[in-house]
């Protein structure tokens, strides 16, 4: 009967606190490593309006992933405000996400900031097409992320 009893008290507490942990929206990482965004400066986006590849010396773990930045003012300025400067729906291509919540890598080179917001795409030409209807694209991915990221994450 204890053995019984404590078994339902950890499947109970397991249902319990498993929707704690969804409110940490899946990141998009390297396919061999945990590192958000192929390693790419979030902060850089909008502080020298380029991409920049970060430093391992200047990580920092947020979301279950590691983010990297260029310099020791990047990681405090993320660390203050990640959700300010952390690029939407995870990091994934902005326009896949927007077609049925598709999760598609990037090009650190197709980025765009629309209403304070970082915005990151498979390529160029994807971007292209992303922009000419950005903000009916925004409305579509806003509604697949972050359900379709995170449907197997804890499994």
């Amino acid at each position: 009967m204890f053995k019984f009893l404590r078994a339902s008290c950890l499947i109970l507490i397991t249902f319990i606190t498993l929707p704690a942990f969804a409110l940490d929206d899946a990141v998009n990482t390297g396919r061999f490593n945990n590192t958000a965004i192929d390693g790419y400066d979030t902060v850089a986006y909008f502080t020298e309006s380029k991409p920049v590849k970060g430093d391992k010396k200047f990580e920092f773990t947020w979301r279950d992933a590691n983010w990297r930045f260029a310099s020791q003012k990047n990681l405090e300025l993320f660390k203050a405000a990640p959700e300010k400067y952390a690029p939407q729906y995870g990091g994934w291509c902005a326009y896949a996400m927007s077609d049925e919540g598709r999760t598609v890598r990037i090009d650190e080179d197709a980025w765009h900031i629309h209403d304070k917001k970082l915005y990151l795409n498979y390529s160029k030409s994807v971007q292209n097409a992303w922009l000419e209807d950005k903000l009916s694209n925004i409305a579509e991915a806003d509604g697949f992320y972050p359900k379709t990221t995170n449907v197997n994450k804890y499994k």
